[in-house]
């Protein structure tokens, strides 16, 4: 059991709380595992972790909803929690795609990340798109790995632009190897999650798994391997376009990116953001957007990526 504190600091408890503190009483009906006590400018919250990150979103968006309307009342309650339990899955409606080496089983979370799985299912190409934290590459990963144990593909390859934020990789010890492998290292994690290590080693030592930068790529032709390629916004036109033709029969790719974060230098387009409108319309590629509401990670991601949206 955890606990968090909520502050209702500069809020009129009557118009948030409401009659007889008749909003918290529908919150407590919807989470009757969790404690819920609304204690002057404060509510306090005991119970599971994934019930308080969602007790807690509820919660933030009354919050929002009383300093946008100055009143809240059953029905913006009843709103909110509806759109919270249509926005997360239960776990036991869900097949898992994998089980973790730590025996978890590995699950979509949002209903986005269950669309991606659908529409990686029905199309050979499909562009998943949204901001850092919503499991867009965890989710990319886990369907590989469960492609490659159910001998869907031969092989995995995942890649990435080799493109600095801000740093430069010149500056960086050691081979280029050790230098792209930072770039990569959300890659090897997940992949860590999922497969024991020992196996792990043996799939990259025998190029069953073949992490590398997207320039590796060029003038390959890749046949029945499930292939992800990561941070897509740093991709120039011309490195996309060379990507995308490397498909062969019995692929599957995805391609993943966050348009708000392209680190390109600014006279150079983002490949991403121009495939998506040369391709617009082609049958047989799937294409999701991602939102801030999607973040699976701790609950300030949500909410520093919505205020950058509202800033930007």
């Amino acid at each position: 059991m955890v606990e968090k504190l909520i502050s209702l600091e500069n809020i009129s408890l009557p118009d948030f709380l409401g009659v007889e503190n008749k909003n918290m009483e529908l919150l407590k009906t919807k989470f009757p595992k969790s404690t819920i006590i609304s204690r002057g400018e404060e509510i306090k919250l005991k119970g599971s972790t994934r019930d308080l990150i969602k007790i807690s979103e509820v919660v933030n968006n009354l919050i929002q909803h009383y300093h946008a309307h100055g009143k809240v009342d059953e029905e913006a309650v009843n709103t909110y929690l509806a759109e919270e339990e249509s926005h997360h899955l239960s776990d036991s409606a869900i097949t898992p795609l994998v089980f973790g080496t730590n025996g978890n089983a590995i699950r979509p979370k949002t209903v986005n990340q269950k669309k991606l799985i659908d529409l990686v299912y029905a199309h050979d190409l499909v562009f998943a798109l949204g901001p850092a934290g919503t499991g867009k590459t965890y989710i990319s990963v886990a369907l590989a790995v469960r492609a490659l144990k159910n001998k869907e593909v031969k092989k995995i390859i995942i890649t990435r632009p080799a493109v600095e934020a801000g740093e430069s990789l010149g500056f960086l010890p050691g081979d280029l190897k050790d230098k792209v492998d930072p770039y990569l290292r959300p890659i090897y994690d997940a992949l860590d999650d999922m497969i024991p290590k020992e196996k792990l080693k043996y799939y990259m030592e025998h190029g069953i798994i073949e992490i590398a930068p997207l320039a590796y790529m060029r003038g390959r032709t890749l046949h029945k391997a499930f292939i992800l390629l990561d941070e897509a916004q740093n991709t120039t036109p011309m490195q996309i376009k060379m990507f995308l033709t490397r498909m062969g029969p019995e692929s599957k790719v995805i391609i993943t990116g966050d348009t708000s974060q392209i680190d390109l230098p600014k006279h150079q387009s983002s490949g991403l953001v121009e495939s998506i409108h040369i391709l617009k319309g082609i049958k047989g590629i799937g294409v999701i957007h991602f939102e801030g509401k999607d973040v699976v990670r701790h609950k300030l991601v949500k909410d520093i990526i919505e205020a950058y949206e509202q800033e930007g």
